[in-house]
């Protein structure tokens, strides 16, 4: 989660200045989260028609874009489902300046921009049913009624945001998953995953993106 009054830029990376910490790697973010998150998942190999990601954290809107390219460019058919949890929404323009950063998704980001420009919350294509629900993921994710076959875990550092890794979220993130889904995140922190273990998932700390030595996927048993 990030304040959109609190950014700042370093050597063209958003910072959020509320939690010091980047939104995404300093190395390459398509990359890590191409790492974490889409293979973290086991992505492609899952994706179907109505196939439902959700995310804690959604930032720039990086892992969207990638997911959707994926998508794309594994030529499923139907609707991808993506709803995402976010406290402070970043601005449109914000958003679009940090996208730019990575052309391999820019066609995608392109399509998408104007819907940021708008401030837009839910966004329907062909392909996509996007859903951005604003607040603190601790009232709004208890009260959501969707079920996802994967997780995005993607709050800034638990040491530095630990309200997005508490074991009552985790326990709602078990929750809202269907039987057999998954969560991927960048964090190998003890804490988080004796959290998602105690909620019900099976937890491996596997090899992390670049200089992160460990990252965390769980399976819903």
């Amino acid at each position: 989660m990030a304040d959109q009054s609190a950014l700042d830029w370093r050597d063209g990376v958003p910072v959020s200045t509320r939690f010091d910490d980047p939104y995404f790697s300093l190395e390459n973010g398509l990359a890590e989260t191409r790492y974490v998150f889409l293979q973290g998942n086991d992505l492609p190999g899952r994706l179907r028609d109505g196939f439902h990601i959700a995310e804690l954290g959604f930032g720039t809107g990086m892992n969207l874009l990638a997911a959707l390219h994926l998508w794309r460019e594994t030529g499923q058919t139907g609707q991808l489902h993506f709803t995402t949890f976010e406290a402070f929404p970043l601005e449109g323009e914000e958003m679009i300046r940090a996208q730019d950063a990575f052309p391999e998704v820019a066609g995608v980001a392109a399509e998408l921009a104007p819907f940021w420009r708008a401030g837009a919350r839910q966004i329907t294509l062909p392909d996509l049913r996007f859903t951005m629900i604003k607040g603190d993921a601790r009232e709004t994710l208890p009260r959501w009624h969707g079920q996802a076959h994967a997780w995005f875990l993607d709050g800034f550092s638990p040491a530095k945001n630990p309200e997005l890794w508490a074991p009552e979220l985790m326990q709602a993130v078990a929750d809202h998953t269907a039987p057999k889904g998954t969560a991927a995140t960048y964090t190998a922190a003890g804490h988080v995953r004796r959290a998602l273990a105690q909620a019900g998932f099976d937890v491996t700390r596997l090899t992390g993106y670049g200089r992160k030595r460990h990252m965390t996927q769980a399976r819903k048993t």
